[in-house]
């Protein structure tokens, strides 16, 4: 039984698994989008999104814990000068994975990983637009029925 046991082994032993994953982050931040296998992908998404935030954060102890992980000093740049920014008020999902035909010599699951493009807009909650659509649509027959009670009344007082 594997409880409490998170992340997925790949068929490697510790050392080549962390290898692995440094050298994978390093070519996605560099290329902004890798082919790899599913688990891979989903594995990589993890550490990649870390690296994002430290890149967001920007100060000295977040450039330190990068090069931790990504050992090539131009892609630690670009993550803190380009990438970092880029994502300044995305609050996480800063990969997409999209899944292609499987491989033909092991028929493994292929995908492509790679950052996104599109500017995040906050999204509204869908209960909150509808109570405010009918907040707003109650409010104009009542103010009209009001200012028309008042039109009448002014000319029953003229008459």
């Amino acid at each position: 039984m594997r409880h409490n046991k998170s992340g997925r082994k790949l068929g490697r032993n510790s050392s080549h698994r962390a290898a692995m994953m440094r050298n994978m982050v390093t070519s996605l931040l560099e290329h902004e989008k890798i082919t790899t296998t599913d688990a891979r992908a989903k594995e990589l998404r993890k550490v990649v999104d870390r690296m994002i935030t430290f890149g967001k954060r920007g100060d000295l102890h977040a450039r330190r814990q990068a090069i931790k992980v990504i050992r090539d000093r131009k892609v630690v740049g670009k993550l803190f000068e380009l990438i970092g920014p880029r994502y300044k008020d995305r609050p996480g999902g800063y990969t997409r994975i999209i899944k292609l035909a499987n491989r033909l010599g092991d028929n493994a699951s292929q995908v492509i990983i790679e950052l996104v493009e599109e500017e995040f807009t906050p999204r509204v909650r869908k209960v909150a637009e509808k109570e405010v659509v009918e907040s707003v649509t109650a409010e104009e027959p009542v103010k009209e029925a009001s200012e028309a009670v008042e039109v009448a009344s002014d000319s029953d007082q003229a008459e």
